[in-house]
């Protein structure tokens, strides 16, 4: 929730460094599909699948199909053009790039310290 709550807020209100007003919002999107797909699929790794996803919504948008969707008069159809984005920007794909790595190597650690052994945590952790 957490993520969708600073991506939203990312967008909302602009501080006038791109990086947070544009790109910040790009990462945490990208994260929270990563997060979604390892909830549904409880395999260690879906970067991959992460990124292709993202990636084909990012191309997708090539088909001016989400930009027809924000054009339209129903509020819900405009809300799914918005979520899906009007324009192919590689800097996008950057930042998906960036937040997707950034989750992968959280939940990395994660996974390496829940494999430790209890007297292997005592040590690392006294």
């Amino acid at each position: 929730m957490g993520t969708i709550g600073v991506g939203i807020l990312s967008r909302l209100w602009h501080t006038g460094f791109i990086l947070f007003d544009k790109y910040l919002g790009d990462a945490l999107y990208a994260a929270m599909i990563y997060a979604l797909l390892r909830i549904f699929w409880q395999k260690a790794h879906v970067a991959l699948p992460a990124m292709l996803l993202v990636t084909a919504i990012e191309l997708f948008q090539l088909t001016r199909i989400p930009a027809q969707l924000l054009a339209n008069e129903h509020f819900a159809l405009q809300v799914v053009g918005r979520l899906l984005g009007t324009q192919l920007s590689f800097l996008d794909l950057l930042a998906y790039g960036v937040g997707v790595g950034c989750i992968y190597l959280m939940d990395s650690r994660i996974r390496s310290k829940r494999s430790l052994e209890p007297e292997e945590v005592a040590t690392i952790y006294p």
